[in-house]
């Protein structure tokens, strides 16, 4: 009887693929526990801080998306635990307004405006040039985290059109020798953050 029970157990467990076998997180190095850790303790503040007044959720994500810059799975359902809220609730509001980002986003967000008004005077040029000066692509991110490319729906300054949005800070009737220039000035701020370290 003991034999047969070992081998139905045997059985069941080689029909589980592997792939749902969980065998526990990839090592972490202490810094970056510690890091994460620290992270996860500074979103709590906010949390105890805002849930106690309802219609919060949106402030919550957004400090959250400041801490850790973008909103992995991870940190929605912890969101969603500590605050009551269902997990497919913290997602729609994710996944629904444009300034919360699910991927890791650049130091520099280059918002290209695809309204109407910026698409007729040459937005699609805009982002074409973005795409062939940083060699990505609309939603991507460099390999070095400095810039993520994306496009926008109107901003309403129409008026300025075409208008390229660099971390909320508005370029106007942008041009694509004025794109070059605008990423060769923020690669050169950096750089010479760095000399200063």
């Amino acid at each position: 009887m003991a034999q047969e029970t070992h081998l139905n157990k045997k059985a069941s467990e080689s029909e589980i693929p592997a792939s749902f076998v969980y065998e526990g997180m990839p090592e972490e190095k202490a810094d970056e526990k510690k890091i994460r850790g620290n992270k996860f303790s500074e979103l709590d503040q906010y949390i105890n801080l805002y849930t106690k007044e309802p219609g919060q959720l949106i402030i919550i994500l957004q400090k959250a998306q400041d801490i850790f810059g973008y909103l992995p799975e991870k940190v929605q359902a912890y969101i969603a635990e500590k605050t009551g809220t269902p997990v497919s609730e913290v997602n729609g509001v994710v996944t629904f307004y444009s300034l919360f980002s699910t991927e890791p986003r650049g130091k520099y967000t280059l918002d290209i405006c695809m309204g109407t008004a910026c698409y007729i005077k040459g937005a699609q040029e805009l982002m074409n040039t973005l795409k062939d000066q940083l060699q990505i692509d609309a939603g991507e991110t460099t390999p070095d985290n400095f810039f993520t490319v994306k496009s926008t729906r109107c901003i309403g300054a129409c008026g300025l059109a075409p208008v390229l949005v660099v971390n909320g800070k508005v370029h106007r009737n942008a041009n694509s020798g004025q794109i070059t220039k605008i990423i060769k000035q923020y690669r050169k701020g950096e750089d010479g953050e760095n000399k200063k370290h």
